[in-house]
């Protein structure tokens, strides 16, 4: 394909340099970016993008501090981010840009918490997890302002915010009641309420694509296994048996149809899938390392995630049918977000 050609196809806005090297290598044109990461390549951690094959990897942030944690707004013309501030005590600041690098804003200063992080299905708002003196709370910032609010208030740790598809709450886990159970509140912050009532753990809620339930990881039966209930609280039914789910937010399919889940196994992590109708398990991934950080293609057919020796993590997809894993990345990568 001529480099005419090219630019014909992806607009005279994708670099000509790419375009010139894949000609002389005579390889096919890259995809548009589908999954942003954080890389360590050049020495420090920074922003990402590639296309789903791996090919076309291009820097997006040059900063300071350790950069990581990208997340696709929801008409993919965003990504969220996080940057360390000094020392791992000061925290990260939290930061927006476009897709292609440009117009870095920063949203919100050292007060960014490692928790899940979720945007609004509209893309104004982002729900994530903020320390301010001393409280880990539930807060909402807005994309185009910057204004951040808090949602909850009490003294115990509320965190792992995930909102309703249609914006109207976002469900989260508490530690308010002495122990992790799932709660709802509105998403200007009234209406607080808990979903769930043990004496062990219910923690990482996500609320599915159509909005009906709600997915979550309990002890209740003895050992870490992925729960599904009503968005009301009611009717909980156990999916995994012997999951040993780690505490990692289970993740839904694009089509509602199966979750993805970390699985504790003799002191390392993989990945298993299953499916919410029937509650069929598999391992999809399993190595000697740690496997994890896993997010679901637009179509639903693959997990990217990432797998290696400690310190070096590199990025990897599986197609959940067959169990195939190719890799996308041959440097230290970690949280991968797959746009959807």
């Amino acid at each position: 394909m001529s480099v005419a050609t090219q630019l014909a196809v992806y607009g005279t806005s994708l670099p000509l340099f790419v375009c010139a090297g894949f000609v002389a290598r005579q390889q096919p044109a890259p995809g548009p970016p589908a999954i942003a990461y954080a890389s360590h390549r050049d020495g420090n951690w920074e922003i990402y993008v590639a296309d789903r094959n791996g090919a076309n990897q291009t820097r997006l942030t040059r900063r300071n501090g350790h950069t990581r944690f990208p997340l696709w707004s929801p008409d993919h013309t965003q990504i969220a981010f996080a940057t360390q501030r000094g020392e791992p005590r000061d925290g990260w600041d939290f930061w927006v840009m476009n897709a292609d690098g440009t117009n870095q804003r920063r949203l919100i200063s050292g007060l960014v918490g490692k928790s899940h992080r979720e945007w609004s299905r509209d893309g104004r708002r982002i729900a994530l997890t903020a320390e301010v003196n001393g409280n880990i709370d539930v807060h909402v910032v807005e994309v185009a302002s910057g204004r951040l609010t808090r949602l909850t208030t009490t003294a115990a740790e509320d965190r792992d915010p995930s909102w309703s598809p249609d914006g109207a709450q976002i469900v989260f886990t508490s530690e308010r009641d002495g122990n992790r159970e799932i709660h709802v509140v509105r998403s200007d912050g009234s209406g607080a309420r808990r979903l769930t009532s043990n004496t062990v753990k219910d923690a990482s809620p996500m609320w599915s694509p159509d909005g009906s339930r709600i997915a979550f990881v309990s002890d209740r039966d003895g050992s870490g296994e992925v729960y599904v209930m009503h968005a009301d609280g009611s009717s909980v039914e156990r999916l995994t048996t012997g999951a040993h789910a780690s505490s990692d937010p289970p993740r839904w399919s694009p089509d509602g149809s199966r979750i993805a889940f970390q699985m504790a196994e003799q002191g390392r992590y993989d990945i298993g899938v299953v499916t919410v109708r029937d509650r069929r398990q598999r391992v999809v991934v399993a190595t000697p390392h740690n496997d994890g950080s896993y997010t679901w293609s637009p179509d639903g057919s693959e997990l990217a995630y990432v797998s290696g020796p400690a310190g070096r993590e590199t990025l990897h997809a599986v197609n959940v049918t067959t169990g195939r894993s190719r890799q996308l990345t041959t440097t230290w990568s970690l949280t991968p977000d797959w746009l959807r």
